[in-house]
């Protein structure tokens, strides 16, 4: 992601304004996860990729559930002094393992089922029941049979086998099934207590320790359902982002398909050929470099034209009558709708009539027939359309009650078409007989064809009614310097208007513009493919687990996934290298509240067995336990503030925060993004749950408990276990924090099981030595089975479970990350063949309109802008012949200016909008904020910065406000641009005066004209999209190049006083006659005969009483 340096006032304008934007996490959201599936026709996908998920667990669960059987069963045998009751262990053991062995062992069956998803939930509740059934019988055997108080075996494992490994698809169930398992064994333990009437199992089953292992199972079972969540999350979310993966790519196979249309809709054939093979070239050469090319900036020497002559061809020029009143009175919507109505029934007509479309002129709409391809009938195409375009303006005109019509001029001969420049390429045509259409255009008469004697020569008169042309025609001076006989020409008959729609002509009806855009969610193809093709994608998404597959499956197929395997780490599973790992460290924790919310269940669970354990009220342990809960209870309210927030007023996306929640959302938004600062809250949290385990242990007189067992034992009492902790009790919350320290999210593999092996060493070390003999006092779970060892067993098997479980999601989270990112590389590598297309719609839209005009397009409608503060440029070269030489020329200053336009996007938008003959229009203003989305800092106007950092300097000095300029800084913006023009110009002329051959080039000179104000911008046109923009600065800064004087800028009165303020010096020409406006005080900018701008402040003292008249 790119960020650029933005300016400091905007900056705190935007933190003081504190919005909610809850978008990332929205997209962690089960909720959402789950209905983006169901939007994308993906859930039974989801479903045949979960169940290989679920088999792919139980190839874990299999080898995990026989070494805990055998791990127990081993442990006895080493351990227990007296094996002649131990045979029945064997029995139920045996029994535990062979039953839930033959019942998993059906869902290894894929296909059967997938056909029968219920045999996974009937198999899965089964098993759970089995392994309760056989530990609570076992237990019951030895109580009633030899008088053996024994502690459950299975109670922890069992819930963490539902949870994590057993094939149970709705979380729901799951939670059922746990919390059902939890109930059987409260209940167990309250048979005991109701049927004991010696007390043998008070110490082990009483009340005050039952209450413990209430809560000690809802521990489990939160952390449980807490895994399932975040298992599902990880899940959907990784199965969401290949499915993306895989429709880029499937664009990007159709790309080229789409670029081929895309550049047959801008230009005829015989030019876009070269145009694209001349984009490939330059992509092909500098991938690197790409970037930078497709903002236009070259570094080859030469300049690529693509012109061809075409010497038979009939050009129609069309002018809207009424076009500047109706551009000043209409609001932008009607505009862009009339135009839009306008353009695209002529478009459509067009394309009936095989005319090839050139541009539009503002007002003007200019075509050529038989430039696509020969056609003897060009004159009558082109007079057949012209006569089309009348009659559809006309209905456009009773339809919405409009004063327009329309004058059209048709002229027969050659021509030279082609592009020019290397930014905003446009078809244009050029030559003697393009300007003969344009003034037969210009002196003909509105509702007629004004077609010249060659052009007449080719038609059937019979089938038009024909007038002589008009006395205008007769005085032009362009026309006289070609004499012809002009004519005015309607239809013998009454010709229909074609309609246009307002989806588009035909050309983008075929344009599958949803493909062109960022979110490029189309289908493409048929749908069969394309969910076949989905399906192999998806069939490869890795699974982990062991692979039973070895002994039956393809070599080929089990190399792929052993390559992958390769890639991560035996026994942390980290990837091998290491910027890989670092980088998906970094990934921000969007589950975080999730962890945090489990984080203080279990801390609440943690205090309350402390608490009910502790029998002894110390005010160090108050002191502690509101420490923890306080803490934890922070980092809850930090984490869960924004979602609570996003659910009252998510509605309101303006919603304004104040400082306070400002700040909780940023400390949130530091600790997801922040790979330290999650390490740190999660070592806080540990650190938390052992300071209140360890409280237990401080409180623990061991004096006196050993003093007190022996006098039970000596004088046959029921002794006072109230002097110390209850061991089970202990080794359960031991057990919670250990499955806690696996669980929690998006924190090292690797860390978590030092974390958890540190843990047990510890737990081992107090057991063994420091209290050894109150838990050697403590129930066992096997007879004559040291009670020690039955501790240290259930916390050894809670670690190993744990990380069994943790190692499979962490292998399946890390290889849909690296496929994911091999993915993105592969799409980034595709991506810079096929980029010709953003190349191409970026030279014809603006920039900032090519997204907002692709989503307008998809969404059927039209794209069209207001703006308050706009500078128009128009800049007109003199001393041009339209022939190929100067036209070579031409081409080369036309690319320098373009180069030059590059420089200015870097802190204003100078758009290029388009070039017509010698004029090379422009616009500034029209985004302010493409500087934030431009990478090439370097490329910063050199001419430009100086002239800003003149003006900031001075006005500084002047105690001038250079913000509260801010919306009139696109006038100074817009002048700069055009003294570089200037100045370029100057440089071409010098280079071409060494050159003999081109020496009657050298001495061309710019005339530019410059207005600013309120505009309208849009895209029209049906077969061809076409940005303009419209507006009364449009007309006067055309008027102002028309009217003004080589080598000057003349502008209005209105930007002559805006640019005093920047400093320049601007001279009072006088009155000026404009078309539409009558006479209007004119100005040039000062400028020196260096090309510098003529300072005000320095010229102001010698001549104040000329700028008193100026003012005046």
């Amino acid at each position: 992601m790119n960020y650029k340096k933005t300016n400091k006032q905007p900056y705190r304008e935007r933190f003081r304004q504190c919005l909610l934007d809850y978008t990332d996490e929205r997209l962690w959201e089960q909720s959402y996860l789950k209905a983006k599936c169901k939007e994308l026709n993906l859930e039974n996908e989801y479903k045949r990729y979960q169940l290989r998920l679920w088999i792919s667990y139980l190839t874990v669960f299999f080898p995990l559930f026989i070494i805990v059987i055998v791990g127990i069963e081993l442990v006895a045998l080493t351990f227990v002094q007296y094996r002649g009751v131990h045979y029945m262990d064997f029995f139920f053991n045996g029994m535990t393992l062979l039953m839930v062995t033959s019942l998993m062992s059906i869902n290894f069956y894929e296909s059967f089922v997938s056909r029968h998803r219920w045999v996974m939930v009937v198999t899965s509740v089964l098993s759970a029941y089995t392994v309760v059934f056989f530990d609570i019988a076992q237990n019951t055997y030895y109580f009633y049979n030899h008088g053996w108080p024994l502690n459950s075996s299975y109670d922890v494992f069992v819930l963490c086998m539902i949870y994590m490994f057993l094939p149970i698809p709705s979380i729901r169930g799951a939670a059922l099934l746990a919390t059902s398992v939890s109930m059987v064994y409260v209940a167990y333990f309250l048979h005991f207590i109701a049927f004991d009437q010696n007390n043998k199992v008070r110490s082990i089953h009483g009340l005050d320790v039952i209450s413990v292992d209430i809560f000690h199972y809802l521990g489990f079972n939160m952390m449980g359902i807490f895994f399932r969540i975040m298992n599902d999350t990880m899940v959907r979310s990784s199965f969401l982002d290949r499915h993306q993966f895989i429709k880029e790519e499937m664009w990007l196979r159709h790309a080229l398909r789409q670029e081929s249309m895309l550049v047959d809709s801008i230009l005829p054939p015989q030019i876009a050929k070269p145009i694209k093979n001349s984009i490939k070239n330059k992509i092909m050469q500098a991938e690197i470099e790409f970037e930078r090319f497709s903002m236009g900036v070259s570094r080859r020497s030469e300049n690529f034209m693509a012109i061809q002559i075409h010497p038979d061809v009939t050009i129609l020029y069309a002018d809207v009558v009424n076009y500047t009143h109706l551009t000043t009175t209409l609001t932008v919507e009607k505009l862009v709708k009339v135009l839009h109505d306008l353009y695209g029934r002529f478009d459509v007509a067009a394309s009936q009539f095989k005319v090839q479309r050139i541009k539009f002129l503002g007002d003007c709409y200019y075509c050529v027939a038989g430039l696509a391809e020969p056609d003897p009938d060009h004159a009558k195409m082109a007079v057949s359309l012209g006569i089309s375009m009348i009659a559809n303006i006309q209905e456009v005109r009773a339809e919405r009650g409009l004063d327009i019509d329309m004058r059209i001029g048709v002229h027969s001969g050659s021509l030279l078409g082609g592009v020019m420049g290397e930014a905003k390429l446009q078809f244009d045509i050029w030559g003697a007989d393009v300007d003969i259409a344009s003034r037969l255009e210009a002196t003909g008469k509105p509702g007629y064809v004004h077609v010249s004697g060659r052009t007449l020569s080719n038609l059937n008169t019979g089938d038009y009614i024909i007038m002589q042309g008009t006395e205008k025609a007769q005085k032009d001076p362009v026309l006289q310097k070609h004499p012809m006989s002009t004519y005015l020409l309607t239809s013998a008959e009454i010709r229909d208007s074609v309609k246009s729609t307002a989806k588009g002509g035909q050309a983008r009806a075929n344009l599958n513009i949803h493909t062109l855009g960022p979110n490029r969610n189309t289908h493409i193809g048929s749908l069969d493919s394309v969910s076949d093709e989905l399906r192999g994608e998806f069939d490869k998404m890795p699974v982990g687990g062991l692979d039973f597959r070895i002994l039956c499956c393809r070599r080929d197929k089990i190399d792929r996934d052993e390559e992958a395997k390769r890639q991560l780490g035996n026994f942390c599973v980290a990837f091998r290298d290491s910027s890989l790992e670092w980088s998906y460290l970094e990934q921000p924790d969007f589950i975080f509240k999730s962890s945090m919310l489990l984080a203080w269940g279990i801390g609440c669970c943690l205090i309350y067995i402390q608490v009910v354990t502790n029998k002894i009220i110390c005010t160090t342990c108050i002191v502690i336990d509101l420490f923890a809960f306080s803490l934890l209870t922070a980092l809850l309210c930090i984490s869960w503030y924004k979602k609570l927030c996003w659910w009252r007023y998510g509605e309101n996306d303006f919603k304004d925060y104040n400082e306070f929640s400002c700040k909780i959302f940023h400390l949130f938004e530091k600790i997801q993004h922040s790979f330290v600062l999650r390490i740190t809250v999660y070592i806080m949290i540990i650190v938390c749950y052992y300071m209140v385990i360890f409280l237990i242990l401080i409180n623990c007189d061991q004096s006196q408990y050993e003093l007190d067992f022996i006098e039970s034992k000596l004088f046959h009492y029921e002794m006072d276990r109230d002097s110390c902790f209850h061991p089970w009790a202990f080794t359960n919350m031991m057990a919670l924090v250990i499955g806690m320290s696996y669980t929690f999210a998006r924190i090292p593999f690797a860390l978590k099981t030092i974390i958890g092996c540190c843990e047990a060493v510890v737990y081992l070390l107090i057991v063994s030595f420091q209290y050894v003999f109150i838990f050697q006092h403590s129930s066992t779970t096997t007879p004559y089975l040291r009670a020690e060892i039955a501790h240290c067993t259930r916390v050894c098997m809670m670690l190993i479970t744990m990380y069994a479980k943790e190692r499979q999601s962490e292998f399946n989270t890390k290889m849909n990350y690296k496929l994911n990112v091999d993915l993105q590389k592969k799409q980034k590598a595709a991506d810079v063949t096929n980029q010709s297309i953003i190349i191409l719609l970026n030279n014809i839209l603006p920039s900032h309109v090519v997204e907002l005009y692709l989503n307008s397009v998809a969404n059927h409608e039209l794209y069209y802008e207001n703006y308050r503060m706009v500078s128009v440029m128009f800049a007109m070269l003199i001393n041009f012949q339209m022939d190929l030489p100067s036209l070579r020329v031409l081409n080369d200053i036309i690319t320098e200016f373009d180069r030059l336009l590059t420089s200015y996007k870097d802190y204003y938008s100078v758009e290029k909008i388009k070039v017509v003959g010698c004029t090379y229009m422009a616009a500034c203003g029209l985004d302010y904020n493409l500087a934030s989305k431009i990478r090439n800092t370097d490329l910063r106007s050199s001419s430009y910065q100086c002239e800003m950092d003149r003006v900031r300097s001075r006005q500084t000095s002047m105690s001038i406000d250079f913000d509260a300029n801010r919306n009139q800084e696109v006038i100074f913006m817009m002048t700069t641009f055009g003294l570089d023009l200037m100045r370029t110009l100057s440089v071409c002329n010098k280079a071409y005066a060494g050159r003999p051959f081109d020496r009657a080039l050298s001495t061309g000179e710019i005339c530019i004209g410059i207005s600013s104000g309120e505009i309208m911008a849009g895209v029209v046109g049906a077969s061809q999209p076409h940005y303009d923009i419209w507006g009364n600065p449009v007309n006067m800064a055309s008027r102002m190049e028309s009217t003004g004087l080589p080598g000057h800028i003349q502008v209005t009165e209105e930007s002559a006083k805006v640019l005093e303020e920047f400093d320049i010096m601007c001279f009072y020409r006088g009155l000026t006659f404009v078309k539409g406006r009558g006479e209007i005080p004119t100005y040039f900018v000062g400028i020196d005969d260096n090309l510098q701008f003529i300072s005000r402040r320095s010229y102001l003292p010698s001549l104040s009483h000329s700028r008193d008249s100026v003012s005046i």
